[in-house]
């Protein structure tokens, strides 16, 4: 006599076999429900009023925003097949271009009737659905496991799109977009002084801290009081670093007139460099320690029984493998340096940092937005460009 096996539970259609989605698709709907979607102020000093979705960019709009969302729902219960992550990666990204049509859109209507002086700024329920619908693009990217390739169409997609909305003036009426108007030369200045602080620092970043790598890699004895005085560096708030440049940056330029012709002084690009240098000697050391450290010893080995020198070994086996590791290294010091170079505005480095710190002494929102949200833009781009080169490095060297 068999006995039968008990049947195994099933998985039911109301259990959602994405959970992320309708947890997105929820917080969305509390954000345009819930806050405001744009400001609508009486000048640019001033707190605005919230206006709601529907009241400021109207039926169409909503609509629209919430087919998406209720489509994503939907694919948040379906099988985890590869072309409907893909079409959840479609309506995502259509949900993005829609939030930002939507906002050009209701800045328009409200200024319409409103003052010369009056400011429509972005408001809550904007960021919020923002945020929400690039969560979802870049999940379902990576549950499809898209290739490289793909990720960059994605990318270049929103992008194209968000500069064709740009182009056809949808965010004229954005104060964001006033504020652009009125400093854009400075602020294309801004941009690439905060590029050069960032290429000034990372270059010579990963000239000093490769070999400290491969020093504690070769002699373990370093490696102890190495990265003992890297995780000091690390601990040392950025201001105060900055600050205690200041004096020995100050003395050695009245010793030196020479230097101070160069740009060499206590305030200004050199000091911001020097510091922005000394904060990412730690993670481009640790990565290169971490990267050669990850080659298998069979692969070396074989290497070396084929005949290789030394010297060949580093550069045709040990570098190629480990580069996906020093590329995540030079990751996180690109996007490390990018943020902390704001800060280095307070000691006269210039940058975006500018915006942020004059838009703080003005009390105006949009000026801290406008040098703020280009920092976290060029942190993104850094970062996804980055991460998409590791990525197919790790494809192709895989051992």
């Amino acid at each position: 006599m068999t006995v039968a096996a008990p049947a195994l539970p099933t998985r039911t259609a109301s259990v959602p076999r994405n959970l992320l989605l309708p947890v997105l698709v929820v917080c969305a709907a509390i954000g345009a429900i819930g806050c405001g979607f744009v400001d609508l102020a009486q000048n640019r000093l001033v707190s605005g009023k919230a206006v709601a979705l529907w009241d400021s960019a109207g039926s169409g709009f909503t609509t629209a925003l919430a087919a998406c969302g209720a489509m994503l729902l939907m694919l948040g219960f379906a099988a985890p097949k590869r072309p409907l992550t893909y079409a959840a990666a479609g309506i995502a990204g259509a949900m993005l271009v829609i939030v930002l049509a939507a906002a050009g859109h209701a800045a328009a209507v409200l200024s319409a009737g409103a003052p010369p002086a009056a400011r429509v700024s972005l408001g809550a329920g904007f960021w919020i659905v923002l945020g929400c619908a690039a969560l979802a693009l870049i999940d379902a990217l990576q549950r499809s496991k898209a290739a490289v390739t793909s990720q960059l169409i994605a990318a270049a997609l929103v992008a194209g799109a968000f500069f064709a909305l740009a182009k056809a003036g949808t965010f004229d009426a954005l104060s964001l977009a006033h504020e652009y108007a009125t400093r854009h030369e400075v602020f294309a200045a801004s941009v690439g002084r905060h590029i050069v602080l960032v290429a000034a620092s990372v270059g010579p970043a990963l000239l000093i801290g490769v070999p400290l790598g491969l020093a504690a890699q070769r002699r373990k004895r370093f490696e102890a009081p190495l990265f003992a005085v890297l995780n000091l560096l690390q601990t040392v708030p950025s201001i105060a670093l900055f600050g205690l440049l200041i004096v020995p940056l100050s003395a050695l330029a009245k010793a030196a007139p020479g230097l101070a012709a160069l740009g060499i002084g206590g305030v200004g690009l050199a000091p911001a460099i020097i510091a922005l240098v000394l904060y990412a000697l730690l993670p481009v050391a640790r990565n290169t320690l971490a990267g050669i450290d990850g080659v298998p010893a069979t692969t070396v080995d074989a290497a070396r029984g084929m005949g290789m020198t030394e010297r060949q070994v580093f550069w045709q086996v040990e570098v190629p493998l480990a580069l996906p590791v020093l590329i995540a290294g030079l990751r996180i010091v690109t996007v490390q340096a990018i943020g902390l170079a704001v800060v280095a505005a307070l000691i006269g480095a210039g940058g975006l940092g500018s915006f942020v710190f004059d838009g703080l002494g003005q009390y105006a929102t949009d000026l801290v937005l406008l040098g703020a949200l280009t920092a976290i833009l060029l942190a993104l781009a850094a970062d996804f460009l980055l991460r998409v080169l590791a990525a197919a490095l790790s494809r192709r060297y895989a051992p």
